[in-house]
């Protein structure tokens, strides 16, 4: 068989979410499982790839370059490659979202 299923709950964990490297298991992207607090998120930083968000609960606010949005539940955000970007979970409640890095494995350039 070669569908593997994976739970996210066994993946490493790096704050307050799970990584995915996807390279490890033959696929071409990777993930990160973001289960933040109010206030949390990770600092400013870019890839040389685009980074696709997934906001399933909760409010982000985002900052990308020059521009500042809000997304919130079933928004999707595409951040393009080599973009100094970062999210702060600005609601009251958990911020759940999907982070896909469009990389078999995370490279990233803290600023």
């Amino acid at each position: 068989m070669s569908v593997r299923i994976l739970k996210r709950d066994e993946l490493p964990v790096d704050g307050s979410a799970h990584e995915l490297v996807g390279g490890e298991y033959g696929a071409g992207i990777c993930a990160i499982f973001v289960d933040a607090p109010p206030g949390g998120g990770p600092a400013l930083h870019k890839h040389p790839y685009e980074e696709v968000f997934i906001v399933l609960e909760g409010t982000a606010s985002f900052v990308a370059g020059d521009e500042r949005a809000e997304a919130g539940a079933g928004d999707i955000v595409i951040v393009p490659p080599d973009t100094p970007h970062a999210f702060t979970n600005s609601g009251d409640t958990q911020l759940r979202q999907i982070d896909i890095h469009v990389n078999p494995t995370f490279v990233t350039e803290w600023l």
